[in-house]
């Protein structure tokens, strides 16, 4: 039975088809983007809401979600109490808030703390209305009803049987839909019936559901948003493809389409159930369509978050201002690794095992963004970050040899052999008669008894870059490491990876500058472009000269196991053996010194010894923390940061501003790894203070997806962000939520104009983010970027910063 409202179509009133455009836009750009289990990589789950402050996200999706966006203000309060956090963090936290619900000093505001927080509710949908009035869970069934329609037509060959892709996901729901039984029997008769009297196209769909379901044109940007968070991981896979299309200059549908699939069953539920919930609905509708603005919880939870982000800042700058280790002033090995936290604490045990080595940091893909195909693979792996696009093409081992051929073949045969085990048809007698075959690799896999894999072969750029265009990207990276003289013998290149068993989420754990792929293509590479006899000689005309006898090697850290491979057979170097073995012998000393110090914080290691073995374990949840505890990227010398035990919780990137001549490097550090840095401490931060829409949820339960993603159980909505094991001990939160601290060592000047004309990164530093902070020549932190105020001195009374 149809339900008219007050804005029905009957009454002439409601949003013009304009306004309903526009509000759907806003809303598909309010969903974070989330990218497929091959290539997961930390994305900012607050990416829509950059362009205001934490109190009025926090306003914002608590309507839309029922989240909270900060730390439980308990935990806020026992490190108040234990004078973690000080009063001086909180005056200036206080000082820098909004005026609206700001307590009148440090007293109420701590008076405030004492009281419990009212919980944000999420403004109900129909569904919601609809599920209290008949006792059916109608979100869990549209949920599994999407998710098992969702999980076959975006399959990305995981499914044996693919779903029909016949046109775009709202016309192929619609098809699929019409013969759905399941609703009917449930309790929603004629819901196939709904569907197929309703419009053939999305657009069409989304203003018929608009105008029978009464939402005013104030109403729409909100109810969109809530709508699409029911969606969960479905929303942000459909934002990925949205965003992959706008990278390519193209444009995707799907979240849309998905907006208006949300949309016809939430009038298929009004047009059944609309006399019980009326008045729910119009409070709902009311709900929407009121201002948007902090409550005064709210406020205070933004406040006291900024208190504890402070009080991070202040430790970080004690431990800048500690004794640093002298270098050494001529190294006899030079080591880039990446700027990963996991990097810090290997970087300092690798210095302190042998003086005679010095480490740089940047970004993992070393500033070269390639799509690379591994041996005998048809796929083309983007080893940059996500925000940019390819501008090169590499493979393993030279295309189109014998050898390749055959690796193709093997593949293929591997591929199908494969699908014959996993066939509906041949499955059970594929076990009958194979089973015993695998028992005895089934308990070396039990036991964790597995060896590493072999490396692919050397990878080369395909096509080879012309001679000027490999001189110029090799001086590009040169002079974005801050390495463009002073070059010791021997250069180590370091990228890094997670090796692990069992973890559908593994390439969380693998480097972020790669796109969610190990980091070894990009530093083989790189090695090997700068051991070129005619690329060093090519960049003497861009003034970098590289000695004769300097050699580049490439590795890879592995930050399980803390142990280094050294690819040295991609470019024997007789003449370096005596230092490639020195620096074998300090990468396995620095290795026993990083695993001890975190057997620590691992449940259940065992003074480092059995940190080898977890990757290999397909039991173990937590083969290692990731970026657990990322909190502090610093763009400076390393003299600033050598000899300083910042706890493996701070990015590094080697930077000295006397060298960037105009500024370039300053502004692509800015532009490009800090934000990518920011992500990652903002995905840890969602699936920390929101792990039920930010996270995925208990890694023991996960089902995977099509490849996409995971399910917690066998239904629901696909999650999407990291599992509670990789925040969570068991027993406490190992990951303290805060936004990232970047600390850069450059005029302010030359900070401020990068900010002029990136106005992204520009919003993300005023509504705080992240925190910027420029250090003086003596390595202090020394100002504050405070917005539209400008650099205000970082200690300076809060009067002064409020001016």
């Amino acid at each position: 039975m149809r339900h008219e409202t007050d804005f029905s179509p009957a009454a002439g009133r409601g949003p013009d088809d304009a306004a309903i455009w526009a509000a759907t836009q806003r809303a598909l750009e309010a969903i974070p983007p989330a990218w497929p289990l091959a290539a997961t990589v930390a994305v900012n789950p607050f990416l829509g809401q950059a362009g205001e402050g934490l109190a009025q996200a926090a306003a914002r999706l608590g309507r839309a979600a029922g989240i909270p966006l900060t730390q439980p203000r308990a935990a806020i309060l026992a490190r108040i109490e234990a004078g973690e956090i000080t009063a001086a963090d909180l005056a200036g936290a206080l000082a820098s808030a909004p005026a609206r619900h700001r307590p009148a000093d440090v007293a109420a505001l701590v008076a405030a703390a004492r009281n419990p927080a009212v919980p944000p509710r999420a403004i109900p949908t129909v569904a919601d209305l609809a599920a209290e009035a008949t006792g059916t869970d109608w979100p869990g069934i549209i949920a599994d009803r999407i998710t098992a329609w969702a999980g076959a037509r975006f399959d990305a060959g995981q499914a044996l049987w693919a779903a029909p892709r016949e046109g775009g996901a709202y016309a192929d729901w619609r098809a699929a839909a019409i013969h759905d039984l399941t609703p009917g029997i449930l309790g929603l008769p004629g819901f196939s019936a709904h569907v197929a009297a309703s419009p053939a196209a999305a657009d069409a769909a989304i203003a018929r559901a608009v105008r029978r379901l009464g939402l005013s044109g104030t109403a729409l940007d909100g109810c969109f948003h809530r709508l699409l968070m029911t969606l969960g991981g479905w929303a942000q896979h459909a934002r990925y493809l949205m965003w992959q299309a706008a990278m390519e200059g193209g444009a995707d549908t799907t979240l849309r389409d998905l907006l208006a699939i949300r949309l016809v069953w939430e009038e298929a539920l009004f047009d059944r159930h609309g006399a019980a919930i009326a008045e729910g609905w119009r409070a709902a509708r009311e709900a929407h369509a009121a201002p948007l603005a902090p409550t005064p919880d709210q406020a205070i939870d933004a406040i006291l978050q900024e208190a504890a982000e402070r009080a991070a800042q202040r430790r970080l700058s004690d431990a800048l201002a500690a004794p640093a280790a002298g270098a050494a002033q001529a190294p006899a090995i030079q080591a880039a690794f990446c700027i990963d936290v996991r990097s810090e604490p290997f970087r300092r045990a690798l210095e302190a095992a042998d003086p005679g080595i010095a480490t740089l940091g940047f970004a993992g893909f070393f500033g070269l963004g390639v799509a690379h195909r591994g041996f005998a693979s048809d796929t083309a792996e983007h080893r940059l970050p996500v925000l940019l696009a390819p501008g090169a093409a590499s493979r393993a081992g030279a295309p189109g040899t014998a050898v390749e051929a055959d690796a193709r073949i093997r593949a293929r045969a591997r591929r199908a052999w494969g699908r014959f085990k996993l066939a509906a048809v041949s499955s059970f007698a594929f076990v009958e008669v194979a089973g015993p075959v695998y028992a005895a690799r089934l308990m070396r896999d039990a036991l964790a008894l597995g060896g590493p894999a072999a490396a692919d072969p050397a990878p080369r750029l395909d096509p080879q870059p012309e001679h000027a265009s490999r001189v110029a990207m090799a001086a590009r990276v040169l002079r974005a490491m801050s390495l463009t003289r002073d070059f010791a013998p021997l250069v180590l290149i370091a990228g890094h990876g997670a090796a692990v068993a069992n973890n559908p989420q593994a390439s969380a754990l693998q480097c972020g500058a790669c796109g969610g792929h190990s980091g070894e293509v990009n530093a083989r590479l790189l090695a090997g472009l700068l051991n070129d006899g005619e690329v060093r000689a090519g960049l003497v005309s861009e003034g970098i000269e590289i000695p004769a006898g300097t050699h580049f090697l490439a590795g890879l850290h592995d930050t399980v196991s803390d142990s280094v491979t050294l690819f040295d057979s991609d470019h024997p170097a007789p003449a370096h053996c005596d230092r490639i073995a020195r620096l074998g012998r300090a990468l396995a000393a620095a290795g026993v010194m990083a695993r001890s110090a975190r057997a620590l914080r691992l449940p259940g290691a065992r003074e480092g010894r059995d940190l080898v073995r977890r990757g290999r374990d397909w039991a173990e949840p937590r083969p290692e923390w990731g970026l657990a505890g990322c909190r502090a990227f610093i763009a400076a010398p390393r003299a600033r940061t050598a000899g300083r035990d910042l706890g493996g919780q701070v990015f590094l990137h080697d930077y000295d501003w006397r060298k960037d001549q105009g500024f370039g490097v300053l502004e692509l550090i800015l532009t490009a790894p800090v934000v990518v840095a920011s992500w990652i401490a903002l995905q840890y931060y969602g699936s920390a203070v929101a792990p039920a829409v930010f996270g995925s949820g208990n890694k023991l339960l996960h089902n995977v997806v099509g490849g996409i993603g995971v399910l917690e159980g066998n239904g629901g909505p696909l999650r999407a962000g990291l599992a509670w094991q990789s925040v969570h001990d068991g027993e406490r939160l190992v990951h303290e939520a805060l936004r990232l601290t970047v600390a850069v060592e450059a005029p302010r000047e030359a900070i401020s104009a990068v900010l002029a004309r990136h106005e992204g990164l520009a919003s993300l530093v005023a509504n705080r983010w992240l925190h910027l902070l420029a250090m003086d020549d003596a390595g202090r932190l020394a100002w504050r970027h405070a917005g539209e105020a400008g650099w205000v001195a970082a200690d300076a009374p809060p009067a002064a910063r409020a001016a």
